[in-house]
């Protein structure tokens, strides 16, 4: 597999040559759990489940780290005003992003490290920061700051002069020697839970937000691994800042470094103090899961994703016209010798669908592939070019399969309409259709474009063949 990707760091496309042959290490930062998931949270897990797919598509082993950070300054804030305590928050919001994930079918990772378990980890590179001068410990307190000045690369990531970089105001007033220093360990205070606190040999107190991803990778990575990754809101100053301490402790830390882009709402930028975030739960119903997935993973990972009204119902037309395809191609290749020559356990992906997934995972150009091959499929079926058909439904299956888009996959199936609905649904369609067929047989014509059309009005399909009728929903 020869994959480009795009190198935040160097600002340039890259090939991905794994550190350990036939296996690839991603540590993608996950959520801080102090509120609900919202659109923005979606997308960058799904862009790392594409990849990490994509990945083992092309027969690498992937070790995906996606942290929770379960304790912070919003997360005690946020407990604050729900009156409760900040680790039952942090707790139900964390299973509310779990639940999330999971309807969009987004892979566990191989292992999600909360902070609060890696609080040793922590204060041992803290320590090491400071035995090697780049940390300090503010006299008769317990806060420890990364030197900002001691790195002579602090600002490589965001290609920024040190000088340039923007003050972190975090515990501004508390002893920094320099505005850009920022904390690494931070001193309890009385009006803080009490356990919300750690001993350790600076003092009481809990972790600053940068160094649990620089220690929790190297825990379960190493202090060299292939590739790091998180939203564009990520880079400045959470990625840099971790950069920085990572390799001032003297690790090489990430090979790459990818940034997705977010989501705004109608051109503007989602944020609660405008008033329009997209929660999960507004729009993660059991009937549309799959289209909010085809979605937010339909846009190059790196651009900007516009949600506004009409864009789930254009997913669900797209899925529609997949899943008729797929049907129909089954129902007519099923019991030919073309549809047993196929050997569906080996993805068959057309050339220009491999092309645009290893150009930094080019998604739009990929569905492109996929939907002309599902019009060509159709034309092979109309003009009774079964073979063609044929290779056209293996490419198509190994597309979908890839993205996670399948229709016709039993996840979706369990996520769409009850057995006991589509049962229903099923009778009221085949009594109509018994009754057209009826109409056909007396020439009542009439009649039986009428139940067509009535049909049809609502989404649902009807395709005749020599011997019977099938229906489906969507357009063919």
């Amino acid at each position: 597999m020869t994959l480009q990707l795009f190198d935040s760091r160097s600002q340039s496309l890259r090939e991905l040559k794994p550190i350990k042959a036939g296996e690839v290490g991603i540590y993608l930062c996950g959520p801080t759990v102090q509120a609900a998931p919202h659109l923005g949270h979606l997308r960058s897990g799904l862009v790392y489940d594409q990849l990490r797919r994509w990945l083992e598509a092309g027969g690498l082993k992937v070790t995906l780290i996606r942290n929770v950070t379960d304790i912070d300054d919003k997360v005690l804030a946020n407990a604050k005003t729900e009156n409760r305590k900040w680790w039952e928050l942090a707790f139900f919001y964390e299973q509310l992003f779990s639940a999330a994930y999971k309807k969009l079918d987004i892979a566990i990772p191989s292992y999600e490290p909360r902070a609060t378990a890696n609080i040793t980890e922590m204060i041992e590179l803290i320590q090491t920061l400071i035995e090697k001068g780049h940390a300090y410990q503010v006299e008769g307190s317990a806060d420890v700051y990364f030197s900002a000045a001691s790195w002579k690369d602090y600002g490589e990531l965001t290609n920024q002069k040190s000088e340039d970089l923007v003050d972190d105001t975090e515990a501004k007033d508390r002893g920094k020697k320099d505005p850009r220093d920022f904390a690494l360990w931070k001193s309890h205070k009385d009006s803080e839970p009490k356990d919300a606190a750690w001993n350790s040999p600076f003092g009481l107190g809990r972790p600053g937000w940068h160094i649990e991803c620089s220690a929790m990778s190297v825990r379960y990575l190493g202090t060299q691994f292939d590739i790091h990754g998180g939203g564009l809101d990520l880079r400045f100053p959470h990625h840099e800042n971790e950069l920085a301490q990572s390799r001032a402790a003297g690790h090489n830390f990430a090979n790459f470094w990818l940034h997705n882009g977010l989501v705004n709402v109608s051109g503007q930028k989602m944020s609660k103090s405008l008033g329009n975030s997209i929660l999960a739960s507004d729009v993660l119903t059991d009937s549309n899961a799959l289209a909010v997935r085809y979605y937010l993973g339909s846009a190059q990972y790196r651009s900007v994703l516009d949600y506004n009204e009409g864009v789930l119902e254009e997913a669900e037309v797209a899925i529609e016209r997949i899943g008729t395809f797929l049907q129909r191609a089954l129902r007519r290749l099923t019991d030919t010798k073309f549809l047993d020559q196929l050997d569906l356990s080996k993805p068959s992906f057309p050339e220009k669908f491999t092309d645009a997934m290893n150009d930094d995972l080019n998604i739009p150009a990929a569905l492109a592939v996929l939907h002309e091959t599902v019009r060509e499929g159709n034309s092979s079926l109309d003009e009774e070019l079964l073979q063609e058909a044929a290779k056209a439904y293996a490419e198509v299956l190994a597309m979908v399969d890839v993205l996670n888009i399948n229709p016709e996959a039993s996840f979706w199936k369990r996520s769409g309409f009850s057995e006991e609905a589509m049962s229903a649904l099923d009778g009221l369609i085949q009594l109509l259709i018994a009754q057209r067929n009826q109409a056909r047989e007396n020439k009542d014509f009439e009649t039986s474009d009428r139940i067509r059309d009535q049909l049809k009005a609502v989404g649902v399909v009807l395709e005749d063949s020599a011997d019977s009728t099938h229906w489906s929903l969507g357009a063919s």
